[in-house]
C-alpha cells in the first residue's frame, strides 16, 4: 500500500513538472510581411507591442519569427511554406498577397491577417461577420468618399484624378475599382497608370503628367514602397499628390486622411492574443479601423504648386514639416 501511494505521488509529481514545463514553453507567432515600408512596418511593431502589453514578451514566453517577402510573390510563398513547416501557434499575414499565400496553405494553423483591404474580394473569408475556416483579421478598407472630400476641399476645381496601381494585387484592384466608381458619381474622371513592380512606379507616374490635375495614392503596397518616385514627379510637374495613409505625408505627400497603421497593428495584436488564449479565428468577425486623422504637409504643397488654407491646417491632427 505504501509503495502504491509512493508510485502515485511520484506520478503526480512528474505530471505537475510536465505541466509546469509546458506552461513555460514560449508561444510561437510567425509574421509574414509582403514588403517593408513605413505603414506595414508600423503594423508589425504594433502587433509586437500589443502582445507585450498583454503579457506575451519576446525572449521570455514568446518567440516571434518575422520575414519580409520584399515585394516578391514567389518569396512570399517560400516564407509561407517555411512557417507552416515550423507549426507556430498562429501566423500573422501583413497585407493581401501574404495573406492569400498563407491562407491557401495553412489549413490547420490559425491565421490572423492585417492591412488587407477587401478580405472577401481576396477570397480570404466567406464574410466579414463569419469568416469561417481558420482565418480572420483586421481590414484597412479605405473611406474613399472621405478622402475625396479632403482632396476636393484642397482642390475644388480638380476634374481629372490620377493614380498608380499594381493590377496584379487584389487589394489594389479593389481600391481602384471603388475609386473609379466614387469619382464618376462626383462627375470626375480617373486616369490609371499600371506598375507591376516598384521599378515601374516612376515611369507610371510620369505617364500621368499632362493628363491629371492631382494624384491620389491608395494603400497599394507596390506603389507605396516607391512613393518618393511619385512625389518627385508631382514636384517637378506641379501635380499635388495626396495619399491614403498618413505615413506617406511624412515622405512628401500633400495630405492624407487616414488611420495610424501602428494602431492597426495594435488591434491586430489583440486578435492574435485571443487566438493564443484559445479562440478560433473563424468565429471572430473581421475588424476595421474607425478613427481617422488628417495629416498635412504645407511645404510639400508649396513644392507642388498649391497653398493649403489656414483652416485646413488648423483642422489637421498633425502638420508635417518636410521643407527641403
Amino acid at each position: 500500500m505504501a509503495k502504491s501511494t509512493l508510485r502515485t505521488l511520484f506520478g503526480a509529481t512528474l505530471l505537475a513538472l510536465a505541466t509546469l514545463v509546458q506552461a513555460q514553453e514560449p508561444r510561437v507567432v510567425a509574421i509574414t510581411q509582403i514588403v517593408e515600408h513605413p505603414a506595414l512596418d508600423a503594423v508589425y511593431q504594433g502587433v509586437k507591442d500589443e502582445l507585450a502589453e498583454r503579457g506575451y514578451k519576446e525572449g521570455e514566453n514568446l518567440t516571434i519569427m518575422h520575414e519580409s517577402a520584399q515585394g516578391n510573390a514567389a518569396i512570399a510563398s517560400q516564407i509561407a511554406r517555411k512557417f507552416i513547416g515550423e507549426q507556430p501557434d498562429v501566423i500573422v499575414a501583413i497585407a493581401t498577397p501574404s495573406a492569400q499565400t498563407v491562407a491557401a496553405a495553412a489549413r490547420n494553423i490559425p491565421v490572423i491577417f492585417s492591412a488587407v483591404t477587401d478580405p472577401v474580394g481576396a477570397k480570404l473569408v466567406r464574410s466579414l461577420e463569419a469568416p469561417g475556416a481558420n482565418i480572420s483579421g483586421v481590414s484597412d478598407m479605405l473611406p474613399i468618399d472621405k478622402h475625396l472630400d479632403m482632396l476636393q476641399r484642397v482642390m475644388p476645381n480638380a476634374k481629372r484624378i490620377g493614380t498608380v496601381y499594381n493590377p496584379g494585387e487584389a487589394n489594389a484592384v479593389s481600391l481602384v475599382n471603388l475609386l473609379e466608381e466614387r469619382l464618376k458619381a462626383r462627375g470626375l474622371t480617373l486616369e490609371k497608370a499600371a506598375a507591376t513592380k516598384t521599378s515601374e512606379v516612376l515611369g507610371a507616374a510620369r505617364s500621368l503628367v499632362g493628363n491629371v490635375d492631382a494624384i491620389y495614392l491608395t494603400t497599394d503596397n507596390t506603389v507605396i514602397s516607391a512613393a518618393e518616385a511619385v512625389i518627385a514627379v508631382g514636384e517637378r510637374a506641379d501635380i499635388p499628390v495626396f495619399a491614403a495613409d498618413t505615413a506617406t505625408v511624412e515622405r512628401g505627400a500633400v495630405a492624407a486622411l487616414g488611420f495610424d497603421y501602428y494602431d492597426h497593428g495594435r488591434q491586430t495584436g489583440a486578435m492574435v492574443a485571443k487566438v493564443l488564449e484559445g479562440k478560433n479565428p473563424g468565429e471572430m468577425p473581421v475588424e476595421t479601423m474607425e478613427k481617422l486623422d488628417l495629416f498635412v504637409n504645407p511645404a510639400a504643397a508649396e513644392r507642388m504648386g498649391i497653398t493649403l488654407s489656414d483652416e485646413l491646417v488648423a483642422d489637421a491632427e498633425q502638420v508635417v514639416d518636410s521643407a527641403k
